[in-house]
């Protein structure tokens, strides 16, 4: 059995970015666990919030309903999320950007020390998009693996701009109305979004588990913008649009990327 660790930001990001892989792994009889570095408190407070209960209680709920669709385990580092780039929370006491890479490495180096991995996943440079959270997890996720006492293997999480774009321009061809969005428009910290296929090492084909990674998003309830935007595109459509996910292991350097099982 691996033991396979994925390091997310919020609570939904390991549905939307790694939930096939994570669903296929713990099929397979690998031990999966997602360690969340913040709370989420920024999201979007739910509609049905009981007297007494948090944005942060509701959103921990819905994460170990989306660990119940994936068979993952659930761990959090316990900052406070960060909110998007620009905003004051991003230096407030206690949020995630604001702690130093050495103490949020070795907050995150002690649950490595503990599970032992095989395999550690983190995000790409840049968060995939920028956002200052993710952007931190890159930076500590690679601390943390310069403090952890073993040496597993290090993948990033990623979206591949190329498939993203030719999947839009399908998408036109098939007369959907795709809006004015630009696959290669800078994003929140002036990159475009993700990384082009020539620098990923591994494509993982989801789609026979594409409903576990529904049901993990479904789980994010509360989160209507982002969330509901996902589950809104037709079941065939999402299939094929969210059905591969992708990563880069540095340790490769130029090998081109393979569509097989990297774990």
């Amino acid at each position: 059995m691996t033991t396979i660790v994925f390091v997310h930001a919020h609570p939904d990001d390991e549905a939307s970015a790694t939930a096939c892989s994570m669903a296929i792994a713990t099929d397979l009889g690998h031990r999966v666990v997602v360690i969340y570095a913040t709370n989420g408190d920024h999201g979007e407070p739910a509609t049905d919030l009981a007297e007494g209960e948090t944005v942060v209680s509701r959103r921990r709920l819905e994460a170990q309903a989306s660990a119940a669709a994936t068979g993952a385990e659930i761990r959090w580092l316990d900052y406070a999320d960060s909110g998007m780039a620009g905003w004051e929370q991003n230096d407030a006491e206690g949020s995630f950007h604001a702690a130093s890479t050495d103490e949020a490495g070795g907050r995150l180096a002690a649950h490595f020390d503990e599970l032992a991995p095989d395999v550690v996943v983190g995000y790409d440079f840049h968060g995939n998009y920028g956002h200052p959270d993710h952007v931190k997890v890159h930076h500590v996720v690679k601390r943390a693996l310069d403090l952890h006492h073993g040496r597993p293997r290090y993948l990033e999480v990623t979206i591949n701009r190329d498939l993203m774009r030719r999947q839009r321009q399908q998408a036109i061809d098939a007369g959907v109305d795709v809006g004015d969005w630009d696959v290669d428009q800078p994003m929140l910290d002036g990159h475009p979004i993700g990384t082009p296929e020539a620098e990923l090492h591994w494509q993982v084909d989801g789609r026979a588990v594409i409903d576990r990674k529904r049901a993990a998003l479904s789980a994010h309830a509360s989160q209507t913008s982002d969330v509901g935007m996902m589950l809104a595109i037709p079941e065939d459509a999402f299939r094929e649009g969210w059905g591969f996910e992708h990563y880069i292991e540095p340790a490769l350097g130029e090998q081109p990327m393979r569509t097989a099982w990297p774990f």
